[in-house]
């Protein structure tokens, strides 16, 4: 039984209340940000400060373009806007992945799939990776996660450098509470983790620490009478659980400015995939890594405010961000790494300068059958180079073939052009060929998992077909 779970009636109480008193507090209402003006030499200095914790929030199935600060024109995500437009938006974001395991096996080893090894349902991050929790806590950071995906449980490998890492116990959630996902199964609701996080800080605000969320109310499409605004079909539901998340960070923010955290803050938003509605004939995600399930957002929110916040419109990607925040919080680098630090285009945007000129390259890679362990690998990899993307599919027969997309000229990326366009075809389909051909960085092959029965209920309740 871990930490949290021993002392879950003691947490549940001061959660609820915390949870009461928070109610009727915002950092979007006038006053409700405490935070300070900065500037480009402010984040320079970030490196030097001995007192910047690191709020890390991942949202499980966040795709881009359904936030405001993306170009939305529902309001879905005030909150989320307001730490985008005092901070830095990342505008071109790829996942390394639409599969929860394999695109966080990516983020957190800084490591392509076919490089890291994690493309399979059963495979484990080997001890021999160095994540980013190992460095903060090497420097004397508190580091804890609080995950409800099971993908990302520390039999996979994810607890590495964590002191607690733990899925919060359910409480169970209100008669207000909407469930539309009809693959759900799970309980739980995101705040489950947010008040065990409340309660984390409470006890330990005044240490410096990590704070990992992995949430999952967005995957399940869970929201409440209060956002329940847009519609209700399958897509005016995703966008309800948008709001009803942006609601719960508000009050998580606000915990952090009423006790004087939030200035001493870096609030780290990111996603491990998207969500498809239909554009190519399927929903859903972990099946293709077209533009809707692997463009997601990146937001990044310093201890002080800029204004106006800056954006960063080159192409990066998953893999750069704890490359990134490492550099700017002055600690080593990760020994691997197929990401690099954005810090030079984030300080450029803060100053004005013009961004770098070449085009970057990034990939995206999903195993069509992750899940099926007989299977041969049949890789689906993307390679998104400036506006252009390359899709290959390999290992599956008749179905292998290829797809080039212009997203200057076609935004939702639905017209092929490769026929059009040999040249571009050739210099990336030669970039996803030695990417396919390269191999796991480590020593040794990467273990992996047998899964007992319990286990594998688990992950099914997420809504995955699993043998």
């Amino acid at each position: 039984m871990s930490i949290l779970q021993k002392r879950w009636p003691w947490l549940a109480a001061a959660a609820v209340i915390a949870g009461a008193y928070l109610a009727s507090v915002s950092i979007r209402v006038e006053g409700g940000d405490p935070r300070p003006l900065g500037t480009a030499e402010d984040i320079a200095k970030l490196s030097g400060r001995k007192d910047v914790n690191v709020l890390f929030i991942l949202v499980d199935t966040l795709r881009a373009e359904r936030l405001g600060s993306y170009g939305y024109s529902r309001d879905t995500s005030p909150t989320l806007d307001l730490l985008a437009r005092s901070g830095v938006r990342f505008t071109k974001q790829l996942a390394q992945s639409s599969w929860t395991k394999c695109s966080m096996a990516s983020l957190w080893t800084s490591l392509y799939p076919a490089h890291n090894g994690v493309t399979r349902f059963d495979q484990v991050i080997p001890p021999e990776a160095t994540l980013p929790a190992e460095i903060l806590k090497e420097a004397g950071f508190r580091t804890v996660g609080l995950y409800r995906n099971g993908w990302v449980a520390p039999n996979f490998g994810f607890g590495q450098g964590f002191e607690v890492y733990d899925r919060p116990r359910s409480r169970g959630v209100p008669a207000s509470v909407k469930r539309e996902n009809p693959t759900l199964k799970d309980a739980g609701s995101d705040n489950d983790a947010v008040d065990a996080a409340i309660e984390f800080l409470r006890v330990n605000g005044k240490e410096r620490w990590l704070l990992y969320l992995h949430l999952m109310d967005v995957h399940e499409y869970l929201y409440d009478d209060q956002s329940a605004v847009f519609g209700s079909t399958y897509s005016d539901i995703y966008d309800n659980s948008i709001l009803h998340l942006d609601g719960i960070l508000d009050g998580l923010f606000a915990y952090l400015s009423a006790t004087g955290q939030l200035e001493r803050t870096l609030v780290v938003l990111a996603a491990d995939h998207g969500e498809a509605f239909g554009e190519r004939g399927f929903e859903g995600h972990a099946r293709e890594v077209y533009r809707e399930t692997t463009e997601v957002p990146w937001i990044v929110a310093f201890p002080f405010r800029l204004e106006p916040g800056v954006d960063v419109a080159t192409r990066t990607s998953n893999v750069d961000i704890w490359p990134t925040l490492l550099d700017l919080l002055g600690l080593p680098a990760l020994p691997r790494s197929d990401g690099r630090s954005r810090l030079p285009e984030i300080l450029a945007a803060a100053r004005g300068e013009p961004a770098p000129a070449q085009p970057e390259t990034a990939i995206a890679h999903l195993d069509r059958y992750w899940g099926r362990p007989v299977q041969k690998a049949a890789p689906i990899v993307a390679v998104a180079s400036d506006a252009l993307r390359f899709v290959a599919l390999r290992g599956d027969g008749s179905r292998d073939g290829e797809q080039l997309f212009d997203g200057s000229s076609d935004p939702k990326e639905q017209h092929d052009v490769l026929g059009s366009r040999p040249e571009d075809a050739l210099r990336l389909r030669k970039v996803a060929e030695s990417y396919l051909e390269s191999a796991p960085v480590w020593d040794s092959k990467p273990p992996t998992l047998e899964l007992d029965e319990i286990q594998l209920n688990q992950l099914r309740a997420l809504g995955y077909a699993l043998p």
